[in-house]
C-alpha cells in the first residue's frame, strides 16, 4: 500500500494486524521479540504498551536532547579533522543517552548489545546473527534495572526501536542537509522542522508489515482474511493528496500528517524522544562540521535506510 490515506486506515483499522511472532526461552531474541508491545498481539499489547510509555514519561525530551549534544560534542572535539557520523555519532549516541536515562547500568555497553539485537531483531534473518543477538539479550538482561521480566523487556525494546531508526535519520540529515551537498536550510527553520523534513522525504524506516484477520477492502483491492500487506511510508510521505509539491523540501509545511512513527494505537510511543535524540545529535554537527561530497551507500534491509558510513570535516 503506498496512499496516505489508505496507510492511515491500514493503521487504525483493527483488521490489519502486526504479525505473530514465535517465542522462545526466557533472555533469548525469540523471547525478547515475543514479550515487547512491538510485536505483541492485540490482546497483550494494550499491557505491554503501557510499560513503555510509563518508563518513558519521567524522561524530559530536552534533558534527552542536551545528552545527546554533550556525547557528540565530546566525541567530535577528541576526533581529530574527520569523523564517520555513522558510526561514531549516530549509533551509539542515542543509545547511550537513552540507555542512561532509562537506568541501565553501563550506558555504552547496553548500546554495544543493543546495535547486535538490532540486527537481528525482524523475523527472518542469518541463524548466525540470531545467535549473536541472543548473548545480547542476556547482556542487556543483566544490565537493565531490576524488574520483572516483561518491564526489563520492554526497557530493552525501547532501545532496539531507537537504534537504528535514529541513526538512520541523523543519518539522513546528515547526508541531505550539511553543506557542502545540502539544500540551504532556512535562517528561521528550527532542527526539529528540518528532520521531520528529512522523515518526510527520506525516513529510516521505509515500511512496516501487518496482516489481515477479516476480509477488508482497501485501496480498491478487496483483501481475504490472512493477506500480507506491505505499509510503504517512502511513499505515502510524498502523496500529492496528502502533501502539496511532495518532491519539494519545505520544513514546517503543512500537510495531512507524517506518518513515519505509525498512528493509532501502535503508533511510536517515544516520538519526542527520538527527535529530540536525534536533534541533540544534529544541532551539533550542524554547527561544527562539513559533509564530504562522496556518495552514500545503505545497509541492505528490506525496511530500514541507514547509510553505512557517512564521513563529515570538523571544524
Amino acid at each position: 500500500m503506498t496512499r496516505h490515506a489508505d496507510l492511515r486506515t491500514a493503521l487504525t483499522d483493527p483488521a490489519f494486524q502486526v504479525p505473530p511472532v514465535e517465542t522462545g526461552p526466557f533472555g533469548t531474541l525469540a523471547w525478547l521479540r515475543a514479550t515487547v508491545s512491538r510485536f505483541s498481539p492485540p490482546q497483550r499489547h494494550a499491557d505491554r504498551r503501557a510499560v513503555a510509555v510509563a518508563a518513558l514519561a519521567p524522561l524530559d525530551p530536552d534533558e534527552l536532547r542536551q545528552d545527546a549534544a554533550r556525547l557528540t560534542m565530546a566525541v567530535l572535539d577528541r576526533a581529530g579533522d574527520q569523523v564517520d557520523v555513522i558510526r561514531e555519532l549516530a549509533r551509539p549516541v542515542p543509545l547511550r543517552a537513552l540507555a542512561d536515562r532509562l537506568g541501565f547500568a553501563d550506558p555504552a555497553a547496553a548500546g554495544t548489545a543493543v546495535a547486535v539485537v538490532a540486527a537481528a531483531y525482524h523475523p527472518g534473518v542469518d541463524p548466525a546473527l540470531t545467535a549473536r543477538a541472543d548473548r545480547a539479550v542476556e547482556a542487556l538482561l543483566g544490565l537493565a534495572p531490576e524488574g520483572p521480566p516483561v518491564v526489563r523487556a520492554n526497557l530493552i525494546g525501547l532501545l532496539v526501536q531507537a537504534c537504528d531508526a535514529t541513526a538512520g535519520l541523523i543519518g539522513a540529515a546528515a547526508h541531505h542537509l550539511l553543506p557542502p551537498a545540502g539544500p540551504a536550510m532556512p535562517a528561521t527553520a528550527g532542527t526539529i522542522d528540518l528532520l521531520a523534513e528529512v522523515l518526510r522525504l527520506d525516513p529510516p524506516v521505509r515500511a512496516t508489515r501487518r496482516v489481515t484477520v477479516d476480509a477488508v477492502r482497501l485501496g480498491e483491492q478487496d483483501l481475504p482474511a490472512g493477506s500480507p500487506v506491505l505499509l510503504r511510508f517512502d511513499a505515502a510521505n510524498r502523496d500529492p493528496q496528502a502533501f502539496t509539491d511532495p518532491a519539494r523540501f519545505q520544513p514546517g509545511r503543512p500537510g495531512a500528517g507524517l506518518l513515519t512513527f505509525g498512528t493509532g494505537e501502535r503508533g511510536c510511543p517515544g516520538d519526542r524522544h527520538a527527535l529530540a535524540l536525534a536533534t541533540g545529535v544534529f544541532d551539533v554537527l550542524r554547527e561544527r562540521c562539513q559533509r564530504h561530497p562522496t556518495p552514500v551507500r545503505h545497509e541492505p534491509h528490506p525496511t530500514l535506510r541507514v547509510p553505512t558510513h557517512l564521513e563529515v570535516s570538523v571544524r
